[in-house]
């Protein structure tokens, strides 16, 4: 789980920060979790690892700000997907995570995709380190 949450992330990263730094800027945004904000029970690995990512962000946006590269992560809640429709009909799951949700409904793909359109587009160009949560206010509570 850390090799693939918190160790790919920082080999993206890696990757792409030099092109970056050579083309006077640019955007980085990491995938994390609700997960990564707070404890879960079902999964203290995966919570560590998207803990990580978050962490990692605020670091490189520091780190790499001067040279024009920001960096930020978004932390989706429940993402209406393939991989999530297995855990959505269970209904201790449903429980738990669904029926607390402010905005009463599953996260759809667009929702991120839309977040990270933001993140990645001039209009965010004063946003670094920062965590966009999509979860329907979930963490709110």
């Amino acid at each position: 789980v850390m090799d693939i949450n918190a160790k790919g992330v920082f080999l993206g990263a890696k990757a792409a920060i030099p092109a970056m730094r050579e083309a006077g800027g640019g955007s980085i945004i990491n995938l994390s979790s609700v997960a990564g904000l707070v404890g879960a029970a079902y999964s203290s690995a995966y919570s560590a690892s998207k803990g990580a990512v978050r962490l990692f962000t605020k670091s490189t946006a520091i780190q790499y700000a001067t040279d024009g590269v920001r960096c930020n992560s978004i932390h989706p809640g429940v993402i209406q997907t393939d991989m999530t429709k297995e855990a959505i009909a269970d209904s201790q799951f449903k429980a738990q995570r669904l029926d607390p949700t402010p905005l009463a409904r599953l996260g759809q793909p667009e929702d991120v995709a839309y977040g990270a359109l933001y993140l990645a587009s001039d209009e965010s160009s004063f946003v670094t380190g920062a965590e966009l949560v999509i979860d329907g206010g979930w963490t709110a509570q």
